[in-house]
């Protein structure tokens, strides 16, 4: 019953191994980091398996599941260079993907870019109208589908050798028979191509959002699905037969199978794992109200987390790297500000960090491979908040005098400061530009930091932590147990998740009796979609939790919020359940709503969960009064924010425990990660393993 979760960020893919008592070496957690490959995340990965399988000294048969969180598809949408795609599309809305919705991304810019115009993901010479037409509002055929037409255009396509073909009619979300015969036709023709429908890749009403969606899941979906199924057989070639699982951006798993169809659905697979895994620490100690930030050397990924729960984006909000993608994902931002954020001076003189890394190669100046630009982590080297000789363990030993050189050329000199000021600057700069980020994910959506804990993990984390706080008014900084891999620990806390749409536009008010039958028999449809779908995956019927949602909104209004459908057959009763939840919801977003108002259906959705084995973190032991001594390590001087040079002792956080308190200021250290407590703060140590980092009383 072993599972590994492993993760991969821009500089390290992060593993962790549970066993049970059922396993050869008994229960247990293991740990480990190699450097990501990012010409092909899989070696990487592999190396990782089999490397954290030895350290373990279990043998990879014992392997029974391996939960994958990826940033491959979201690597492609970024760096644009997906597959040659071909759409065919309705006559006369050849052009909706170019049009999009007159929306400006910055409203008072005058320079500014359109990456739908700019950077189509499909050519306007791939876009092919075809003849057909389907009516509002009951999908009623007007225009058969000109089936000679589409061979002719999907011939074309051939010829120009496009690689993936989606097919977008105009209300195919009503009727969607004339997108299947289609593909039908393209995949007879093309055997080899990527192909899918929009009514299968998200099958709701919003043409634009509709086909962006589709044509993400295309542009993807060759590389993306190559790399899954190589993945998958690169572990058969190496002897370990265990399910493989891909975390989605909604924070459920998944199926490499599911996933290669719609690789759309895992586009923040990656940062949605940090998520998870900080919420299911969080929970460990009671904590609802938490920040997370997950810095990792790349990019820092920020979530906020009310009440306890995990909040899905809305609809209109979800863009990757600038296109419109209409599927559910973990509400969450990410900056280019990491540990291998690279400092610099502009062009105007201006002292910058990121959004540019060093990534894992060349990597930080003190990495000793190549690099010569001065990064975030050379700063905290500098700085003595990371010690050069304890970076994993020992096992990454580190140059200072590298880091020290690289910031003293690129910044200091330059701008006629010490070394040390410009250390502390590349951290004022770095964790200005993260305190931003955090404000706009939260006090701009109208909550209060002040009551919520700030969550720093990831290697480059819980050193950052308390100097976040002090600049958003968080209360106080929580660490969970194993900062580095907290994003592939969350992949073993999530479960198997599957979503399904449709559209149904109606007035909830004033239902007919026609319209409630239809709501029935479209949200049956739905069930039993989602059901077949977790049955595929060996999943018994009564293991099956099934969530419906009704997506609402006020007409004139452009988006829609969601609202729970009590379960069993919908009455009316039911029906003003979903009114009041639709009116509680724009409440909590909005800040007031409107009850006398008419409230429009416009999505159904229905959400199909298969619960999962839970990490099991092991509770730490009460302290004594003398494990304080026993966890020191040294001494070393340490510069703080305020430009102060405090010798600070180094304590090793693995043999503090539960209780024990430790006085500022102190470094606490563990193999993937440090924790910085500055003068006038004091770290506590929880039950769980969890380190609270406040200023004192």
């Amino acid at each position: 019953m072993a599972r590994i979760g492993v993760d991969v960020g821009g500089t390290n893919t992060d593993l962790i191994l549970e066993t049970t008592e059922r396993d050869s070496i008994g229960k247990g957690i293991f740990e480990h980091k190699v450097p990501s490959t990012t010409e092909d995340q899989s070696i990487a990965v592999m190396q990782g398996i089999l490397e954290i399988c030895d350290k373990a000294g279990l043998d990879k048969n014992e392997i029974d599941l391996i939960v994958h969180g990826t940033t491959v598809a979201t690597n492609i949408s970024i760096e644009k260079n997906g597959a040659e795609v071909g759409m065919l599309t309705t006559k006369g809305f050849r052009d909706i993907l170019h049009i999009g919705r007159h929306k400006r991304p910055h409203n008072f810019s005058l320079h500014f870019d359109a990456p739908w115009q700019s950077s189509p993901l499909v050519k306007r010479r791939n876009r092919i109208p075809i003849n057909e037409r389907i009516l509002p509002p009951h999908g009623t055929v007007e225009t058969a589908l000109d089936e000679q037409e589409v061979r002719d255009a999907v011939a074309t396509l051939k010829a120009r050798g496009v690689q993936a073909v989606i097919i977008g009619f105009l209300y195919s979300f009503l009727n969607r028979e004339h997108e299947l015969k289609a593909k039908e036709i393209v995949q007879e023709m093309m055997p080899g191509a990527f192909v899918c429908c929009s009514s299968e890749v998200v099958d709701v009403m919003r043409e634009y959002e509709r086909f962006s969606t589709t044509a993400m899941n295309a542009y993807v979906g060759p590389s993306t699905s190559s790399y899954l199924t190589h993945l998958s057989s690169q572990l058969r070639e190496h002897g370990i037969d265990a399910d493989l699982r891909i975390m989605q951006s909604n924070g459920g798993v998944a199926t490499v199978e599911s996933c290669c169809e719609r690789p759309v659905n895992i586009l923040m697979s990656g940062p949605a794992g940090g998520v998870i895994g900080g919420h299911h620490f969080a929970q460990l100690d009671g904590e609802q109200n938490i920040i997370t930030v997950d810095i990792g050397g790349t990019s820092a990924d920020i979530s906020t987390l009310s009440d306890g729960g995990i909040k899905i984006m809305n609809p209109r909000d979800s863009y990757v790297a600038g296109y419109p993608v209409m599927v559910p994902m973990i509400d969450l931002i990410t900056i280019g500000a990491g540990g291998g954020s690279i400092a610099y001076i502009d062009e105007a003189g201006g002292f910058q960090v990121g959004p540019r890394s060093a990534g894992s190669n060349p990597g930080p100046a003190c990495y000793n491979r190549g690099g010569t630009e001065p990064t975030v982590t050379d700063a905290n080297i500098v700085l003595g908040r990371l010690d050069p000789d304890r970076m994993l363990g020992g096992d990454l030993n580190l140059d200072p005098a590298l880091s020290e050189q690289a910031i003293r050329e690129k910044i200091a000199e330059p701008l006629g400061m010490s070394v040390k000021d410009a250390a502390l600057g590349i951290l004022k700069i770095v964790n200005n530009n993260m305190a931003l980020a955090i404000r706009s994910n939260s006090v701009a959506r109208g909550v209060d930091p002040r009551d919520f804990v700030l969550m720093p993990f990831g290697g480059a984390g819980p050193v950052h932590g308390p100097a976040l706080a002090a600049e958003v008014n968080a209360k106080a900084v929580f660490v969970p147990p194993a900062p580095g891999i907290t994003a592939a620990a969350g992949l073993l806390t999530t479960n198997l998740q599957y979503e399904a749409t449709r559209s149904m536009l109606c007035d909830l008010n004033t239902i007919s009796d026609d319209s409630l039958e239809r709501l029935q028999h479209n949200l049956s449809l739905l069930e039993t979609e989602i059901m077949q779908k977790l049955r595929d995956d060996g999943v018994e019927p009564e293991n099956m939790s099934l969530t419906r949602l009704a997506e609402c909104r006020y007409y004139g209004q452009g988006f829609e919020l969601r609202a729970t459908i009590p379960a069993g057959d919908v009455t009316r009763d039911g029906v003003q359940q979903v009114i009041d939840a639709f009116h509680q919801a724009h409440e909590a977003d909005y800040g007031y709503c409107f009850q006398g108002a008419v409230v429009e259906l416009v999505t159904l959705r229905v959400i199909g969960n298969a619960e999962s084995r839970k990490l099991e973190w092991p509770l730490s032991e009460e302290a004594g009064p003398d494990d304080l001594d026993k966890a020191f390590l040294y001494e070393r001087t340490t510069v703080f924010d305020d430009g102060q040079e405090c010798v600070t002792p180094r304590y090793d956080r693995k043999a503090l425990k539960a209780g024990q308190r430790v006085p500022g200021p102190a470094l606490l250290v563990q193999r993937d990660s440090t924790s910085l407590v500055p003068p006038g703060w004091q770290a506590r140590i929880s039950r769980h393993g969890n380190l609270f980092i406040s200023k004192d009383a």
